[in-house]
């Protein structure tokens, strides 16, 4: 055989890849099919309708029941566990167990909880103990009960506004063509103004502008890509986190005052996220609506920019 099972370890399964190692004390069922240089470590169970990809390790204690599809390069840690029934019952079964997927490089932290039926996006990570209760968009970073995103993994920070330096003294290079554009604004004793001159202080002229509010702070907006529209986002009160991906890099900002704005061009992915309960963001967009112009997949969009 091309793969190694622990003499204590019991490996029923005829499709192992070459270079897998599986070691004391973990059963894998007939039906699983497992990758290439895989570490399925000891005390874990691989159940039959479980599919594994190259180069995964699972740490000991963990089951990976019917329904599971792992991709390439993922890790789960130590008593990770995963659920593939929303309603179980003792000696019922449903007609389809759910399949929960593992994209490509992502990691899954110890003792984190996996509910039936979640997407974990490509190279998200969840972190020690988390409950994830619904999809986790790809490069994530999530903790808590319910699972929450706190960041983006290699996402380097900038903060929108550090000080009141003029916008190029900050020396920023957002990827992707993105940039923070300044915006009039006026402070007296009768309160504070914020001005656009919609020809003049924006990248291109609005077809469209609309206002997010009421977000709850677990809530992530956006998550897509424009094929041509070009945006620009205004935090009018509050406080926003936003993701910028162009494929390759990424990049936070946090968007705390009407005296900035963020231009977003097409083509470009991007998310909001960490919204204070109070924050309003206003968007200036390129082009009227319309359903056509959008990447909703992360997949989808590093497909996109590679053609």
């Amino acid at each position: 055989m091309s793969y190694f099972t622990h003499p204590q370890g019991i490996c029923e399964s005829t499709t192992v890849g070459d270079g897998t190692r599986i070691w004391a004390f973990a059963h894998v069922l007939p039906g699983a099919q497992i990758g290439q240089d895989c570490n399925i470590c000891d005390h874990v169970f691989v159940e039959n309708d479980v599919v594994i990809g190259n180069r995964v390790t699972v740490k000991c204690g963990v089951q990976l029941w019917d329904g599971l599809r792992v991709g390439d390069d993922v890790f789960i840690g130590p008593n990770a566990t995963f659920a593939n029934d929303k309603f179980p019952r003792s000696k019922q079964y449903p007609e389809h167990f759910a399949t929960t997927s593992i994209a490509d490089g992502a990691s899954i932290g110890a003792g984190a909880v996996i509910l039936p039926g979640v997407r974990i996006g490509r190279n998200a990570m969840v972190g020690a103990g988390a409950v994830v209760t619904k999809d986790v968009p790809a490069n994530a970073i999530v903790i808590g009960n319910p699972a929450m995103i706190t960041g983006y993994a290699n996402a380097q920070a900038h903060p929108g506004m550090i000080s009141a330096m003029p916008i190029d003294s900050q020396d920023l290079t957002l990827p992707g063509g993105a940039e923070l554009v300044p915006i009039h604004k006026a402070d007296d004793l009768r309160g504070s103004l914020a001005a656009v001159e919609l020809a003049k202080d924006l990248p291109f002229t609005p077809a469209r502008f609309f206002v997010v509010y009421n977000v709850p702070n677990a809530r992530v907006r956006g998550e897509h890509a424009h094929r041509t529209c070009q945006q620009v986002l205004i935090c009018l009160h509050g406080s926003v986190t936003c993701l910028i991906d162009d494929g390759q890099q990424r990049a936070s900002v946090v968007l705390n005052s009407p005296g900035k704005g963020l231009f977003m061009p097409a083509m470009l992915w991007g998310a909001q996220y960490q919204y204070t309960t109070d924050a309003v963001l206003g968007v200036f967009a390129s082009a009227p609506y319309d359903h056509a112009d959008y990447i909703r997949d992360y997949e989808d969009f590093l497909a996109a920019i590679a053609s």
